[in-house]
């Protein structure tokens, strides 16, 4: 049965990042290889899978210049390096996405009669994994 978002966290290390709206999903994808020989059977071509690709996840929230998530956010655009990330679901799902990732963009934004908004995304680096409690 389908469950409502609400509750989900994104926590950088073991961090919250407060004031979140949405959390972009971890979209994986694959490469294909190209196996196509002059003998490839009807004409068509064939393929084999390459790399993967764990995506990119966006947040998107409002500023707290005070939350300790949001500045870790920060701190990591600044630092460039690799960081542990979590997605952790509503407990009644039982599930969360870890992978570790760079954070490759930090925005804020404001506009009239909005809230102050602030933005940023995450470069997934490695195999995400979905994990399931039992």
């Amino acid at each position: 049965m389908a469950k409502r978002a609400v509750g989900t966290k994104l926590l950088i290390g073991t961090v919250p990042v407060g004031g979140l709206t949405s959390i972009g999903g971890i979209e994986k994808t694959a490469d294909t290889l190209d196996t196509t020989t002059l003998d490839s059977d009807g004409g068509y071509r064939t393929f084999t899978g390459g790399f993967k690709d764990g995506g990119e996840v966006s947040l998107s929230g409002y500023l707290e210049p005070d939350d300790e998530g949001q500045v870790a956010m920060d701190t990591a655009f600044e630092a460039g390096d690799t960081r542990a990330f979590k997605i952790v679901f509503p407990a009644e799902l039982s599930a969360s996405w870890e992978f570790n990732g760079v954070v490759t963009g930090f925005s804020t934004g404001a506009e009239l009669e909005e809230l102050v908004s602030f933005e940023s995304t995450i470069k997934v680096s490695g195999k995400p994994s979905l994990v399931i409690a039992p």
